[in-house]
This record gives structure tokens, sequence and C-alpha cells, in this order.
């Protein structure tokens, strides 16, 4: 008898449980947004014949259940607690703790993607810089988990792989090494970038072997508010915030910028306080992600011009450089297609920078 009474109670409670989350699902109000994510939540899908029959009803419904689950981000942070605290997991989410750092596993080294990444900078040589007076270097940032993994057990790509085989299939341009002037302390803990205040060695280095020289006198200034990170989100737990700094001097102060962001010259700015309280903080650098940019220095003392083809690590490190320069251009593959950079850029004596992190490069299918 008591065992039956025992039954009866568990079938109770877990008919409870279901029925209560079930209710909870019903009645709760679907969310648009993931803040800690940064990006957007899947709702209910279309239910017809044609999705019901093709399967894509019950994808669509899989990922919606699993973004509109009540208490989600309690349960997302349970989930990275117990993998990485009680199971002794080395990752959750595809991402790792070590040194005080949140890492991604970037692995491993993708040869169809550096195919297509060096295919498009074929493409731009060929179409745009061959045959002409401009000068090509091409540099390529390491991922923080190149310092990271090993400490961790984790297995990274090969930088050195990596490198020696995208220059070759890049032979047109100069390489310009930056290994060895950077470590995980010169990147966010909580973010994938590089620190604004670390990398001045890094602007020197390539402005050195670009011939140019640099104004290195700077203002240090702080957002005042902490930073989360990207990967602070995609974890889902409670980790120290970062702090963005920024540099200044006058010459960064009377720069002028302009986006075509619409296909038309706006005026912009190097630092947008309004991003700086947005949604991905450094998107405060440049304004975030915009296809072609323009850093003009009206006091330059040379008429010599750079053209930047990067990904997000380039918006700290371009105002950096404006001090050797006239004019730096920053196009963004991503964002801009590549068909249409003549009708922006006149290719004529400029030094020509390609300058991507690994975590591109082994990703590089969002180039247009």
């Amino acid at each position: 008898m008591g065992g039956k009474i025992k039954n009866i109670l568990i079938v109770a409670v877990m008919s409870v449980i279901i029925f209560g989350i079930s209710l909870l699902c019903i009645l709760k109000e679907q969310g648009d947004y993931s803040k800690s994510e940064r990006r957007y939540l899947a709702h209910f899908p279309k239910a017809d014949a044609s999705t019901i029959l093709n399967g894509s009803f019950m994808s669509d419904y899989e990922a919606y259940a699993a973004d509109q689950f009540p208490c989600r981000e309690m349960f997302r942070g349970t989930k990275a607690f117990s993998e990485l605290y009680l199971f002794r997991k080395l990752s959750s989410n595809n991402l790792f703790l070590s040194d005080g750092h949140i890492s991604k596993i970037d692995y491993p080294l993708n040869e169809k993607s550096l195919y297509n990444a060096s295919n498009k900078l074929m493409s731009i040589y060929e179409n745009y810089l061959e045959g002409t007076d401009v000068n090509i270097y091409l540099s390529i940032i390491p991922d923080k988990s190149c310092f990271l993994a090993g400490d961790n057990e984790i297995i990274s790509i090969d930088f050195e792989e990596l490198k020696e085989k995208f220059c070759a299939k890049v032979s047109f341009a100069e390489y310009i090494d930056i290994y060895d002037l950077l470590s995980k302390d010169d990147y966010y803990k909580t973010d994938t970038h590089w620190k604004q205040e670390c990398i001045l060695p890094i602007a020197e280095r390539l402005a050195d072997k670009m011939g140019a020289e640099l104004y290195n006198e700077f203002e240090m200034h702080e957002i005042s508010h902490p930073f989360y990170g990207v990967y602070y989100g995609q974890l889902g737990l409670y980790h120290e915030p970062d702090t963005i700094k920024y540099l200044e001097n006058d010459i960064l102060r009377q720069s002028i910028v302009t986006s075509y962001s619409t296909g038309k010259p706006q005026k912009s700015v190097l630092y947008n306080m309004e991003k700086a309280d947005g949604k991905d903080p450094y998107e405060m650098f440049l304004s975030g992600s915009e296809p072609l940019i323009t850093i003009e220095n009206p006091n330059a003392e040379t008429e010599k011009e750079l053209v930047i083809f990067r990904d997000s690590f380039g918006s700290s490190i371009a105002p950096l450089m404006i001090s050797g320069y006239s004019k730096i251009t920053l196009v963004d593959l991503r964002y801009m297609h590549s068909s249409i950079i003549c009708e922006f850029i006149d290719f004529n004596e400029q030094d020509i920078l390609f300058l991507y992190s690994t975590m591109i490069l082994n990703n590089s299918f969002s180039f247009k």
C-alpha cells in the first residue's frame, strides 16, 4: 500500500511540474532579444501544410521552445556551472575559462575557409591593385585562445601553420609579424577583442614597416560603466567585467571621420559614446560594423594614405595610426561587396594593409 501511495505521489508531482512548466510557457510573454547573448530570439513558427510536411515547423519549434523557455537565463547558468565545475568539463558552449579569461575554442584549422579568404584577397589584388604603384602588406592578429588554450589543455589552431599557409596563398603582400608583441593580457577578459591601450606597439610596428612615423603621445580615458563582452553572455556565468579605455590627443580630436554605411558620405566620430552605452560597448570604436569609413588628418605633414581591409579589430587600431597618414580608409568585406570598392577608392600610391584576425580567416564565409 505504501509503495502504491509513493508511486501516486511521484506521478502527481511530475504532473504538476510538467503542467506548471507548460502553463508558464503559454502565459509567458515572448522575448524579442537576448541582451546577454546579443541575438534575437526565435518566435512561434508559422504552422501550415507546407511547413509541417517539409519538417521546418518542428525544427523551428524546437528553436522557439529553447529560446522562450521560462527562467532560461537561470538554466543556462546552471548548465555552464555544472559542466565546468561539477562535471569538470574543459568547456561549455564551446567556451573555456583560463587565467581569468573567457575564450572560445576555434579548432580545427579550416582549410576551405583559408582558401575562401585568400581567393577574396587575390580577387581584390587582381581587380584593383595589380599593376598600380601601391605598397601591399598583410598582418594576422592571433586570437587570444592562441595564448590561453595550452594552459587549459584545450586544443587550439596552430598560429604558425595558419600564417604559413595563408601567406603562401597571399604572396603578393609583404607580411608584418605582430605575434611577439601580444599576450593574453592585451585582450579583454570577457571579449574577443584587444584593448586599445595595449596595442600602441602594434600600431608602431605596422607603421614602421610601411614607412610611416606615428605621434605616440596620448591621453587615456575610461568608460565609467563596466564592459561585459560577448563571451560573458554566451557563457552564462558571472565573471568580473572589463573596463574600456580609449586614447585621445589633439590629432585625433581634429580628425574628420566619414561613414559610407548608406552609400553616401555622412559625418561620423572616432569614439561613439552612444554605442558605448549600447548592447556592445566595443562598437564605440569607429561606431562598430561599418562597410567603409574614412579618417582624415587635416594637420598631416605627409600626403601618404593608408587603406585597411579589416575586421572589427581594425576599429580600435586605426585611430592610433592616423598621425602618420593624411587619410586612412577602412573597408570591411563582411558588409561591403568587393565589386563596388572602385566606386569609393581610387588606388594610387597608397599603403594597402590586409589586417585580419585568425578567427575571421578561419571563418571567412561572411566575406562578400
